[in-house]
């Protein structure tokens, strides 16, 4: 069986500005993938192409066995992704956030209530379910969204940085859950974190990506051997450097400012 996300030669322009520069990997069926980088380095811009939210300016792309330039739609049936930032409607009920998702994938009425209810209770929200989500936690609304992320059944889960701006031990509980889903539907997690020691614990292998370009890829026990360090965050600086980036979207801002200021 071949790798259920494969990625050749990836490059995404804006402009001049090669945000993302030829990349290539694979990720197997069922594996707990993290896509690591500084701000700015590439890995939002890899994400959204890889979730049919941007087309790539060349290169070959699989999710599951479908192109996502050319079928966005069959791509899209397999994954569920968690937004860095938050996607729920804070005017409705969890449930109905739900039910909106589930309308969205025309998942049959029965089967929908069948899976709102098991994964309201595997992220411990059921007792919860006809409460506005304005009134949740950050936590809880992480939790939701995860829930969500996965009604549809898919193979693949896509998280972006699922855990910030949460305490220890909310993102602790989190990644208990997502990990459990991922040994018992055999689910596979591709995510991003700037929390080194979540990708240190939790990943199988571990992708670096600086500059639009792949650094190295490895086990986190591969990735010490290689920069001789103790811990993840000292080979991840010792790999990227220490120099403060900005956000990716801020600097292809910036760029582009700078190129019209010159042109005038």
């Amino acid at each position: 069986m071949g790798p259920i996300i494969e990625v050749k030669n990836l490059q995404k322009h804006f402009g001049s500005i090669k945000a993302v520069d030829g990349i290539s990997f694979s990720v197997k069926k069922g594996e707990v993938f993290a896509f690591l980088g500084p701000n700015g380095a590439g890995k939002s811009t890899t994400i959204k192409m890889l979730t049919t939210m941007l087309k790539a300016t060349a290169g070959e792309l699989r999710i599951a066995g479908h192109n996502p330039s050319i079928d966005p739609n069959g791509a899209r049936s397999n994954f569920g992704i968690v937004f860095q930032d938050p996607s729920l409607d804070d005017e409705l009920t969890a449930k109905e956030n739900l039910l909106f998702h589930g309308a969205l994938y025309d998942i049959k009425k029965g089967l929908l209530n069948e899976r709102m209810e098991k994964l309201l209770k595997v992220v411990e929200l059921w007792d919860r379910k006809n409460d506005l989500v304005k009134q949740f936690s950050g936590g809880m609304k992480r939790r939701l969204e995860i829930a969500r992320g996965l009604l549809h059944h898919p193979k693949i889960l896509f998280l972006d940085e699922p855990t910030i701006g949460l305490d220890p031990q909310t993102r602790h509980h989190i990644w208990n859950h997502i990990l459990e889903l991922n040994k018992s539907e055999g689910i596979t997690i591709f995510f991003t974190t700037h929390y080194m020691e979540e990708a240190e614990h939790v990943a199988d292998r571990v992708a670096v990506i600086d500059h639009g370009r792949i650094i190295t890829i490895g086990t986190t026990k591969e990735l010490l051997k290689r920069t001789k360090k103790k811990d993840l965050e000292s080979a991840f600086i010792a790999l990227t450097g220490k120099g403060i980036r900005e956000e990716e979207g801020s600097f292809i801002q910036n760029m582009r400012l700078r190129r019209r200021v010159m042109r005038r």
